[in-house]
C-alpha cells in the first residue's frame, strides 16, 4: 500500500495543539523507571530529563507494521516516519492505559495491546534543538481494518513489511526518527522477537 496523505490542519486547530502540548505533563524518573517528579512536556523536552514513555507496534495479519509520518506540527522530529504511536502518561495513569488512549486519539483505532519490552535513549532533534531521553515500554497489538488519524498528529500513514522497511533504514535513515531505529533493531533481536508474530 502506498502512503495515504492525512488532510492537513486549519491554523486554528494548530494552535489548540501547540497550547495542549504546553500544558501536559509527564513523569520524570530515575534509570528504573521509579517516579522522581512530575514536570511540563515541553520542559523536559527542552533539559532532556529522562521521563516515561511508551511506543506502539501495531501489525496486521500479513505481518505489517502501520507507520506514521508525524504531522508537519509536530514540535520535534516532524515529518519523520515513525512506528504507529508514541505518548506519554499523565500523573496518576497507567502506562498501559495511556498507550490505549493514544493510540486512540492518533490513529482512532482500539486493539488489545501488550507490553513487551523497555529500552532508555536519548536523541536529540537538530532542527528545534528539542531532546527525547526516554524510559520507553513497548507494547504491540493486531488491528485489520482502516485507521482514523488525527492530522495534529499524523501527516500520512502505510502498512509497511519489514524487508522494506530495513531497505529504507539503511537507503534513507533520516526519513525517520531515532527511536523507531531502535525499535526495528531491538524486533531483530530478544526479547521482541518472540512476542511479535510474522515478523
Amino acid at each position: 500500500m502506498t502512503a495515504q496523505i492525512v488532510p492537513p490542519l486549519t491554523n486554528e486547530a494548530r494552535e489548540q495543539t501547540l497550547l495542549r502540548d504546553a500544558i501536559e505533563t509527564v513523569i520524570v524518573v530515575d534509570q528504573d523507571d521509579r517516579p522522581l517528579e512530575v514536570a511540563g512536556k515541553l520542559d523536559v523536552h527542552e533539559t532532556g530529563q529522562l521521563h516515561r514513555a511508551f511506543s506502539i507496534l501495531v501489525l496486521n495479519h500479513q505481518g505489517e507494521l502501520l507507520l506514521q509520518r508525524r504531522a508537519d506540527g509536530k514540535y520535534h522530529f516532524a515529518r519523520r516516519w515513525s512506528n504507529t504511536c508514541c505518548g506519554h502518561p499523565r500523573p496518576g495513569e497507567s502506562t498501559a492505559t495511556a498507550a490505549g488512549r493514544r493510540l486512540k486519539e492518533e490513529f482512532g483505532i482500539r486493539v488489545p495491546l501488550t507490553e513487551c519490552g523497555q529500552l532508555v535513549y536519548r536523541a536529540e532533534d537538530q532542527d528545534s534543538g528539542l531532546i527525547e531521553h526516554e524510559y520507553l515500554h513497548i507494547f504491540h497489538g493486531v488491528y485489520a481494518e482502516v485507521p482514523d488519524p488525527d492530522p495534529s498528529e499524523i501527516g500520512a500513514w502505510r502498512w509497511i513489511g519489514l524487508p522494506v522497511i530495513l531497505r529504507a533504514l539503511r537507503s534513507r535513515p533520516h526519513w525517520f526518527t531515532p527511536w523507531f531505529h531502535l525499535l526495528i533493531k531491538r524486533l531483530l533481536t530478544e526479547p521482541l522477537v518472540g512476542a511479535i508474530p510474522r515478523l
